[in-house]
């Protein structure tokens, strides 16, 4: 019996809900050895008072010492495991957008991005590309043609779009042209070795690349692009099959949107801001069991190598905790998750192998010492550390939904 199994045979109805809070690479590091990390140097009194009547831990994304990408690092939080349930970012932010992959597609996530003189990247993120910009942009690749392939490019966010080849033929199994490191050109897209299906697409996106490097070549910032997550449309059991939840995702950007979707969840409400996103999950409280609100920007701004806008938004993120708890209080069971799916430190500007500050509010937790949430009050957690494809399991249990295994 696998763990799906497991939990399909104890899965029990009820009414209580779980919000599951997800402050994307809220994990950080500090500056200095022995300094405090992002969120150790937030002022956080709200989710410092959830702390308090909470559990907290330490969750491990993939592996010891295996740093995730965004797509393995939900995954693991929503209960697959990671190594087995492999997602493309492409399909990821093709689906965030409601496009409707077919068997034959193969998607990619595109970033745009700045080149000099000399074809080397000076931004990998075009400034930050405004969405309008972005999709005034974007519009000029669809004029791309190549023979024998049907070719879709829409827009996601800022310097994000999604390019969609469909054809007979095409893998998937194409590496990734962004070098992810300035001063150096982008690479092209190699297929893995033996792989004809994956060569057609290799030689289809290097043909594409062409065309809108011509296309872009006047473009202030966004006079380039590469190319990420080359993928194909997965399969995957939902959630309500696997938990017996009706799951609503509350997310700003596709690629999150995306990754819901594949699980199951519906996508409730387009909100914009974080403020806006509690709005929604109040007006939809009566219609789910389960909620997964994404927050973004401390991902972002760790990705930035800023450690004082990091620090800005943990505390964004705080503000809107009493509306949280709100909610939670108004059954008694339900249960809040606050985590995030990898760690980003501002110091090392990327996503790191670091496990993430995890913490579970509910009637039924058995509460720690801790008074405050971070990194050196979870590692001492009741949680301990773990995997955090076991964080649904331990969800499901503090919110009474979970029965007894054997006799």
């Amino acid at each position: 019996m696998d763990y799906h199994d497991l939990i399909q045979s104890l899965k029990e109805p009820g009414e209580n809900k779980i919000i599951l809070l997800v402050s994307d690479g809220i994990g950080g590091l500090p500056l200095q050895p022995g300094g405090m990390t992002e969120l150790e140097a937030a002022k956080t009194p709200n989710l410092d008072a959830l702390a308090k009547i909470g559990v907290q831990g330490l969750s491990t994304p993939i592996l010891p010492g295996i740093t995730p990408g965004s797509g393995p690092g939900h995954l693991g939080l929503f209960g697959y495991d990671p190594l087995k349930f492999i997602i493309g970012r492409g399909a990821l932010e093709a689906a965030g957008i409601g496009f409707a992959m077919q068997e034959n597609d193969v998607a990619i996530r595109c970033n745009f991005c700045t080149t000099d003189a000399s074809g080397n990247i000076s931004d990998r993120r075009a400034g930050r590309i405004p969405s309008d910009e972005s999709a005034a942009v974007v519009q000029k690749l669809k004029s791309i043609k190549i023979p024998g392939t049907e070719i879709f490019v829409e827009p996601v966010k800022e310097h994000r779009f999604v390019v969609v080849f469909r054809g007979d033929g095409l893998g998937d199994a194409v590496a990734d042209t962004d070098p992810q490191r300035t001063g150096v050109p982008v690479l092209e897209p190699i297929p893995h070795e033996g792989c004809a299906a994956s060569k057609k697409t290799a030689d289809i996106a290097k043909e594409f690349h062409r065309q809108a490097v011509a296309i872009l070549k006047n473009e202030p910032k966004a006079n380039n692009h590469t190319m990420r997550g080359f993928a194909k449309k997965p399969h995957m059991p939902g959630y309500e099959a696997l938990y017996g939840l009706k799951a609503a995702c509350i997310a700003v950007y596709p690629m999150y949107k995306g990754l819901a979707s594949f699980a199951g969840m519906e996508l409730v409400g387009s909100p914009a801001t974080l403020e806006e996103e509690i709005d929604v999950l109040e007006k939809e409280w009566a219609n789910y069991d389960f909620f997964f609100v994404h927050w973004k920007y401390t991902d972002s701004r760790g990705e930035d190598g800023d450690f004082e806008a990091k620090v800005k938004m943990v505390e964004e993120l705080d503000k809107v905790m009493p509306r949280v708890k709100k909610l939670i209080d108004r059954t008694k069971g339900n249960t809040l998750v606050v985590t995030g799916d990898h760690s980003t430190p501002a110091k090392m500007a990327s996503h790191s192998f670091h496990p993430v500050p995890t913490l579970i509010v509910s009637d039924l937790a058995r509460t720690d010492e801790q008074e405050h949430y971070g990194e050196k009050f979870a590692v001492h957690g009741g949680l301990g550390q773990f995997q955090a494809q076991y964080l649904m399991s331990l969800a499901l249990a503090h919110a009474g939904r979970l029965g007894k295994f054997g006799a």
